[in-house]
């Protein structure tokens, strides 16, 4: 029997449907990417220069690191010194001056540090010189004493030779000077006296 159906209202076959992807994954699949790896390499730091420099030399004069000289280290240095000292055969045969430490006492003193030593007969003093800035500084020289033999004192005097201060020298403690000018040791002993004096 002849089909009476209107070629009109034939309906067409279904199309396949295709899931919609958005456009910018179709811009990621396009970009190609090494196989393995799913980005940047998380340990680059190529772009951060504050960490990639962090530690090497700046190339630049004024910006290199300083050894800074702390008192605890002029202290410790001065402690030190004057254990290396015990000895009587290391103290100075000048008397009633100061003078450069032996190498003996200049063993732990890096850097900046100057040591220097002194023997004091009885009744003898000496000056410790002024406080006055190195070239290039602006800030006070610091220094502190420590005593390797005897007994001393430290006098401090005014610009008028007025007596300010009287402090005594102690065996195994260090005196931290932080303006040396108007201070005197004395010997007030009756054996010599050696005691060091360590400055940056």
């Amino acid at each position: 029997m002849p089909d009476s159906t209107p070629a009109s209202t034939v309906a067409a076959p279904p199309r396949a449907r295709t899931a919609h992807r958005p456009e910018h994954e179709d811009a990621a699949r396009a970009r190609p990417q090494a196989a393995g790896t799913a980005g940047p390499a998380v340990d680059d730091l190529a772009g951060i220069g504050d960490i990639v420099l962090a530690g090497a030399a700046s190339g630049y004069a004024h910006l290199a690191a300083r050894d800074t000289v702390t008192i605890g280290r002029l202290a410790a240095a001065a402690r030190a010194a004057a254990d290396a000292l015990a000895r009587p055969t290391l103290w100075p045969r000048r008397a009633d001056r100061w003078q450069p430490a032996p190498r003996t006492a200049r063993r732990g003193v890096s850097g900046r540090m100057r040591v220097s030593v002194v023997a004091l007969r009885p009744n003898a003093f000496v000056e410790l010189a002024a406080d006055r800035p190195r070239a290039g500084r602006t800030e006070a020289r610091s220094e502190v004493l420590a005593l390797v033999s005897g007994q001393a004192h430290l006098v401090v005097t005014g610009p008028d030779g007025a007596l300010l201060a009287v402090q005594e020298l102690a065996r195994g403690k260090a005196r931290v000077l932080g303006a040396s000018g108007g201070h005197q040791l004395i010997n007030t002993g009756t054996a010599t006296l050696v005691a060091v004096r360590v400055g940056a």
